[in-house]
C-alpha cells in the first residue's frame, strides 16, 4: 500500500460514487467498498443517500457475526433531530462511502463532491450509459468543478463482457474522456449473491470470487493514491432532489 503524501487526510477518507443514470452499478460498488474495507479491520460508513434504499436494504441483511458497517440512510428525514445530528459521522470512522441516486440534477454535484477525496462514476457498455456518462463528467468538470488531473475522479467500466462490440465502443469513448479508467468489472452474478445475502466479494470464498478480486485491486489501488490538492472538510448534503429514475 502506497504510503499518504504529506497534507492527505489520513483519518477519514470520503468516496462518492455518481452517475445520474440509474441502473450503473453504483450501490454495487459503494456496498462492495463498504464491505471490503469492513473486511480488512477498518470502520466504514455507508452514506445512502438513494430512495430506493438498495445500500439501506443490503445494509439490514448483514449478520451480527460480520465485520461491522455503519449505516447512514441519508435519504430520510427524522423531525426529531437536526440534519446535522443525523449525518453525524462516528467517531474513528475511516472511510465514508455516499451512495447517490439516480438523476441528480447537475447544480447538486457541486454540493455532493466539493469535500470529496475521491469520485467514482460507473459506466455500462450500452449507447445510453455512454452518452449519459459523457454528460455526467462534462457536468462534473464545468459545473462541480472537478480537476482532471487532482487524482479525484475515476470511471469504472462495470458488467463488461470482453470480446464484444459494444464494449469496444465503450472502451473508445472512454479513452477519449482523459479521466482514468480505475477499474474494469466483468458482468458477474457474484455480485447479484452478495446483494442477495448482505455480503461483499471480500466476505465471500475466495475461490469463488478470485477473478472479480482481481479485477478490484487496480480500484483499490488507485482510491489509496491522495488528491493532488487537499479536499476541504464540510458538512454533507442535505438529501437530494431527484426525478424517479430507478
Amino acid at each position: 500500500m502506497q504510503a499518504l503524501e504529506p497534507g492527505y487526510r489520513k483519518d477519514m477518507q470520503r468516496i462518492v460514487v455518481l452517475n445520474p443514470k440509474g441502473g450503473s452499478g453504483k450501490t454495487t460498488i459503494a456496498i462492495n467498498l463498504a464491505a471490503c474495507y469492513a473486511a480488512r479491520g477498518e470502520r466504514p460508513v455507508l452514506m445512502d443517500y438513494d430512495p430506493q434504499v438498495s445500500a439501506t436494504r443490503w445494509a439490514k441483511k448483514r449478520r451480527p457475526g460480520q465485520p461491522s458497517i455503519h449505516l447512514i440512510s441519508a435519504h430520510e428525514r427524522d423531525s426529531r433531530t437536526t440534519r446535522a445530528f443525523q449525518l453525524r459521522i462516528p467517531e474513528g470512522a475511516t472511510r465514508v462511502i455516499i451512495d447517490t441516486p439516480a438523476a441528480i440534477d447537475a447544480h447538486d454535484m457541486p454540493d455532493l463532491t466539493r469535500s470529496a477525496d475521491k469520485i467514482l462514476v460507473p459506466v455500462l457498455p450500452s449507447d445510453i450509459d455512454i452518452h449519459a456518462c459523457s454528460r455526467c463528467v462534462a457536468n462534473l468538470l464545468l459545473v462541480a468543478k472537478v480537476k482532471r488531473n487532482d487524482r479525484r475522479l475515476g470511471i469504472i467500466a462495470n458488467r463488461v463482457r470482453r470480446n464484444t462490440l459494444i464494449y469496444a465502443s465503450l472502451a473508445r469513448f472512454l479513452e477519449t474522456l482523459n479521466v482514468p479508467i480505475v477499474a474494469t468489472l466483468r458482468d458477474s452474478q457474484n455480485y447479484i449473491r452478495g446483494a442477495e445475502l448482505g455480503l461483499g466479494l471480500h466476505e465471500m470464498k475466495q475461490y469463488q470470487v478470485a477473478e472479480d478480486l482481481q479485477q478490484w485491486q487496480s480500484l483499490l489501488d488507485w482510491l489509496e493514491l491522495p488528491p493532488l490538492r487537499a479536499t476541504p472538510p464540510g458538512p454533507f448534503p442535505a438529501p437530494l432532489t431527484v426525478g424517479n429514475n430507478s
